[in-house]
């Protein structure tokens, strides 16, 4: 079985109780954070290696590290094959830092977006302009509403009523 689908299988598994499955995200969360901090302190070097060495490099079970890949892939320069990925499955680390930053600000992960070593990547004011760009990119803006005696916005010149606004019976 691929990787991926072990560890989706142990960190969604519905027939544990609440309190072992929020144990374990806690617990998954704060060595996710480790790993994102030694990858923030040299954020132009690219780390490489099979899904088993990058788990010993960064003191994980092969399963924390499917985990891992799974979470950064949308982040990645050239994302990983995570659906086939095996053990011996060789994989990069290399991500867009701004695309990192934003992917963590949509997945509400504060530990990770406002973890100090983005201080050194991005300026306060470079940080504010991804968070918000992030936030606003879910927003949905409606246009202003055509009134009845508006001008059709088909441009017929018509009134909107007596054009795309009129009822078909």
């Amino acid at each position: 079985m691929a990787l991926l689908k072990q560890w989706q299988k142990i960190a969604y598994d519905e027939t544990k109780d609440k309190g072992a499955l929020q144990r374990f995200w806690a617990n998954y969360f704060n060595l996710e954070k480790g790993v994102y901090e030694k990858l923030l302190d040299e954020p132009d070097t690219e780390v490489a290696g099979t899904v088993v060495e990058l788990a010993e490099k960064y003191g994980l079970s092969v399963m924390e590290m499917t985990g891992f890949l799974d979470g950064i892939n949308d982040s990645l320069v050239e994302p990983n094959p995570i659906e086939e990925m095996e053990e011996d499955t060789r994989v990069s680390l290399k991500f867009d830092k701004e695309k990192l930053y934003k992917n963590m600000v949509d997945a509400k992960a504060d530990w990770l977006y406002e973890l100090p070593q983005w201080e050194k990547i991005f300026d306060e004011e470079t940080r504010k302009r991804l968070y918000l760009e992030q936030k606003k990119s879910g927003t949905i803006v409606k246009g202003p509403k055509v009134g009845r005696n508006d001008p059709c916005p088909c441009g017929s010149g018509k009134k909107y009523k007596q054009c795309c606004g009129k009822k078909h019976a």
